[in-house]
């Protein structure tokens, strides 16, 4: 035991601050290669043609490719913004799991659209880690934060406690 909390949550909070942390990085090395390399339109409009007749990519994107066919500067704008988004709010382990559940959806339709690279795999099963292990976020913001509540709560209550003596 550390403290009053076994191991294992130590172990479990390290283990999800890594896969978070992980999976942070390479969504900002994704974005960032994607400003760096001149992402817009154009390539949205590539994406959007590729999917159609292609018997890899599912019914259901099929909307979805019409949609960015007929705003593809407003995906060549939102998909690094999102991408290195969710790499600062990994890393940073802020909204932990509403950015890995994010985080597997973004993969999905990449996955969806046949645009599938060697490290999206490898990011979903990261992103699952931290949405099973729900500790991920504790040596984050997110436990930052719980910290400072949990302080305030115990404070008002301290206080409180002295006005009823």
């Amino acid at each position: 035991m550390i403290g009053s909390r076994p191991a294992g949550v130590l172990t479990l909070s390290l283990l999800g601050a890594g896969a978070r942390v992980a999976v942070g990085v390479l969504w900002l090395i994704e974005g960032i290669l994607k400003y760096r390399a001149g992402f817009g339109a154009a390539d949205i409009e590539l994406v959007a043609q590729s999917t159609e007749g292609n018997p890899r990519v599912p019914w259901f994107f099929e909307p979805l490719a019409s949609f960015m066919g007929m705003a593809p500067g407003v995906f060549g704008v939102v998909m690094p913004a999102l991408e290195v988004a969710l790499g600062v709010l990994l890393v940073a382990g802020f909204l932990t799991r509403v950015a890995a559940f994010l985080s597997i959806g973004t993969l999905m339709l990449y996955w969806s659209a046949d645009q599938l690279i060697a490290q999206y795999p490898a990011m979903v099963v990261l992103s699952a880690a931290v949405l099973l292990l729900t500790v991920s976020g504790r040596f984050g913001m997110d436990g930052w934060l719980r910290a400072r509540r949990r302080e305030a709560t115990e404070a008002t209550a301290a206080t409180s406690g002295l006005w009823e003596a």
